[in-house]
């Protein structure tokens, strides 16, 4: 059997919370960071509502030098990144440079980065376009401006699935883990909001028009007319179980199993593949379904999207067979940073036995689901599958145990 792989730190930008512990306190509270943009100004666009991280100013947490060459999804990831190996208490500078490694997703790339090079070069001449825009804009920009922020030469990349990528990326962290890597950053962190990312999220055709927070984003409910668009996500950091025990690090919890699969075209009658994902997912765990403590969904927001993953959820766990949660209604969808962010609260309720609410929805009752509403609901946690989709047909599904030897902060 291969060598466990947990997590020792946690770094999150979240629409409701800059900061892990800020995240968590207003997500077991049910705050959601959900509004009208302010941004840029939103009005001529059928949607109007996004869910912004607050209170984020770049030039109080990172060096004047970097500020000109990154976007903000770049800005957002460095600090995090920054957090996630402070709570995991490591200095990149006292460890062999080609033991550490990057490896992140991303959906969209530094979009607003590259909208302000495209005005300049349009309204100006290309002699103002930034020589940042060569790789600022990129989609592994983040994997590598952490990974030379901290001296990281180790196994690093990017994966681009979107919503699925987040936990694809976590994925591949741990297989290099397995391979020998002694320390890998993962996750993801996704900042689309700005005018040119706004319109591509537009053709996707999901995003909803309701002006009203509360009503806007309503997975697995009657009134369910798409998503809601945000920004953020998490930064992890994964080691080898013997290695976190042998320098005795804090470890939330471990990376036990991971499935992924695809669907088959629209119109060929063949069935979805979420089920089979989750199903993957358990095997490589090796739990069964009556394990599984709580299910982090997707929660889509979309009626045909959520009866999907409800039939899949009921396959495999029975009617109302595991409680279901979807703290993703507080922030909107965060594409790529959208399952890391999931990760992070799946290790945090687990480490106080709560599990986060499901705000603003009612849901509709033929689904089957025993979703958490309203309220957070206490519960012994020790397993937890996080679920994750990407759109064009990407699903990915992830069992995260929790460590019994953990030492909770109140401890500490």
């Amino acid at each position: 059997m291969s060598a466990a792989v947990v997590v020792t730190g946690l770094g999150v930008a979240a629409p409701n919370g800059l900061g892990t512990r800020a995240y968590w306190a207003a997500t077991r509270a049910g705050k959601s960071g959900i509004g009208r943009i302010t941004r840029f100004n939103p009005d001529q666009y059928p949607a109007r509502l996004a869910g912004e991280v607050p209170g984020f100013v770049a030039e109080a947490r990172l060096p004047s030098r970097l500020l000109p060459q990154t976007d903000r999804m770049t800005q957002l990831a460095l600090v995090a990144a920054d957090w996630a190996l402070e709570d995991a208490g490591i200095r990149p500078q006292d460890l062999p440079a080609f033991d550490m490694g990057v490896i992140t997703a991303s959906f969209s790339g530094g979009f607003e980065f590259g909208q302000g090079e495209l005005a300049n070069l349009w309204g100006k001449g290309s002699q103002y376009v930034s020589a940042y825009q060569s790789f600022a804009w990129f989609y592994a920009v983040n994997s590598g401006q952490i990974s030379i922020r901290n001296g990281m030469k180790g196994p690093s990349g990017v994966v681009v699935a979107d919503q699925a990528g987040g936990l694809d990326a976590v994925a591949q962290a741990r297989r290099q883990i397995r391979k020998g890597t002694a320390t890998i950053v993962s996750g993801a962190i996704d900042a689309t909001i700005c005018p040119w990312g706004w319109v591509a999220l537009h053709t996707s055709g999901r995003l909803s028009a309701s002006e009203e927070p509360s009503l806007a984003y309503r997975p697995f409910d009657e009134g369910a007319c798409g998503h809601v668009p945000g920004e953020g996500g998490a930064i992890l950091i994964l080691e080898s179980a013997q290695a976190a025990a042998d320098r005795g690090a804090r470890v939330y919890g471990e990376i036990a199993g991971y499935g992924a699969t695809f669907d088959p075209r629209p119109g060929s009658g063949r069935e979805p593949a979420l089920r089979a994902a989750i199903e993957l997912a358990l095997a490589d765990a090796g739990v069964a379904a009556s394990e599984v403590d709580v299910v982090f969904a997707d929660a889509a927001g979309e009626p045909h999207l959520d009866r999907v993953e409800a039939q899949a959820l009921v396959a495999v766990f029975g009617p109302r067979g595991v409680p279901v949660t979807a703290p993703k209604t507080m922030t909107g969808r965060l594409y790529s940073g959208a399952a890391p962010l999931d990760l992070a609260a799946a290790f945090l309720a687990m480490e106080e036995g709560l599990i986060p609410p499901t705000i603003n929805v009612d849901p509709v009752a033929d689904y089957e689901l025993d979703l958490v509403v309203a309220a957070p609901r206490p519960a012994e946690l020790r397993t937890a599958l996080v679920v994750a989709r990407g759109h064009g047909g990407f699903n990915s599904a992830m069992v995260v145990r929790s460590d019994p030897n953990a030492v909770t902060p109140d401890q500490q």
